[in-house]
């Protein structure tokens, strides 16, 4: 009987070579939950924007734990004590934090599974691997619940300064050729430490945390909340609640199994027993993908048109604002639309409608990003820092937006 080599590596255009640093989650790579990622593109519809923008959560899953590598060795190196089990814990929370994404990332959250975001199936998917790993993951789900007795390890795993944000800052920034998002992870682990089971940052790396913060807001602008983008997910999110609500008449759309299933059942966290979390694994984007190919050629009218757009790529029109849009604004632009093509004005608001999007890179309520000053205090990064621009990437960014089809231009 062959041995298989579990303790492999893999080439990665970030960061270089990536290993495996134990059986177990080598295995855990293999699963077919977490294989699935390599079918879950990391910025959902930003290809439409960035063409490079391909790469999927499994590349960030991977990216995040071998930070996690790094940031254990700086810790240890610098006398905090992590034992063997701790690590490994660490490693398979932050391998396993993204699991639960669906489809195209959060465009499913908020249409055909309406009510279970994405870290609450993540959980689910971790307790049913622990099952069937027999307990070897008890540690990694309490870290990752924020139930273990050492904080810094969620902090490592989630907050303002986590593995996780540096990874998709640094790799989002090189898929997309958005320059400014560029972050120095390697400098910003170094400069971790640990005070009080606190995770701290030493204040010689505070530079480099300004840098992290503001790439942190530009992306968001840039590329996140990029316009096209951002219409682009809406009107996703726009054909999913069409499809579900023709469904639920009755209607038969040709799609997956898996689909289907969604669409005709409303599920909520209580409704995720073992057997809907495997049909859940069973969702990517090609279920939509092939799904929106298959819609542009039905009778319906809003299913149509709005899958035609997704797949050619002739999408709504988007306005940005920095005030409220008024509803009268969006109320003509159903009227004309309505009236263009015979439908309702309810209908029409598949088409013509408003809503607002937020930018933070640093919430001062949130878990702080503390700094280590030299003589061995400690500061909110904010009030530490001698840049101005800190205390304005705090404040709450808000603008507003209106979309409606180009033709009403």
């Amino acid at each position: 009987m062959n041995h298989i080599n579990k303790l492999k590596i893999f080439n990665d255009p970030i960061y270089g070579f990536i290993s495996i640093p134990n059986e177990l989650i080598y295995d855990l790579i293999q699963h077919p939950y977490f294989q699935r990622l390599r079918r879950i593109s990391q910025m959902g519809l930003s290809y439409l924007v960035y063409p490079g923008a391909n790469h999927t959560r499994l590349h960030h899953a991977l990216g995040c734990m071998h930070l996690m590598q790094k940031a254990v060795e700086t810790l240890r190196f610098k006398g905090v004590v992590i034992s063997n089990d701790e690590e490994c814990a660490l490693l398979i929370a932050i391998l396993l934090h993204d699991i639960g994404h669906g489809p195209f990332s959060h465009a499913m959250e908020k249409s055909i599974v309406e009510d279970v975001n994405h870290e609450a199936i993540s959980l689910l998917f971790m307790n049913q691997l622990n099952k069937e790993f027999n307990g070897k993951l008890s540690l990694a789900i309490q870290v990752f619940r924020g139930e273990y007795h050492r904080k810094f390890m969620l902090q490592l795993i989630s907050s303002q300064l986590d593995m996780d944000r540096m990874d998709y800052l640094k790799r989002d920034s090189f898929y997309t050729g958005v320059a400014e998002g560029n972050v120095n992870s390697e400098r910003l682990i170094q400069m971790m430490n640990v005070v009080n089971d606190v995770l701290v940052i030493e204040e010689k790396g505070i530079y480099s945390v300004e840098k992290f913060l503001l790439s942190r807001r530009l992306m968001y602008w840039q590329a996140y909340l990029h316009k096209t983008s951002l219409v682009a997910e809406l009107i996703l999110m726009k054909v999913l609640k069409r499809a579900k609500e023709l469904t639920l008449k009755g209607v038969s759309l040709p799609c997956s199994e898996a689909l289907g299933y969604f669409l005709q059942n409303k599920i909520s966290l209580e409704d995720f027993d073992s057997e809907k979390l495997d049909l859940f694994s069973q969702l990517d984007d090609f279920d939509i993908i092939s799904a929106l190919k298959a819609w542009q050629k039905q009778h319906d009218f809003i299913l149509s048109t709005l899958s035609k757009m997704i797949i050619n790529r002739d999408l709504l029109k988007i306005k940005l604002s920095a005030e409220k849009i008024p509803m009268e604004e969006s109320q003509s632009l159903k009227e004309e639309f309505a009236k263009q093509y015979h439908i309702s004005a309810i209908d029409a608001g598949y088409f013509i409608f408003r809503g607002k999007i937020k930018n933070q890179a640093y919430s001062k309520e949130a878990e702080p990003i503390r700094i280590l000053k030299k003589d061995k205090t400690i500061e909110d990064v904010v009030e530490a820092s001698d840049q101005l621009n800190l205390k304005s990437l705090s404040k709450l960014v808000t603008k507003y937006y209106i979309c409606f089809p180009k033709q009403l231009i």
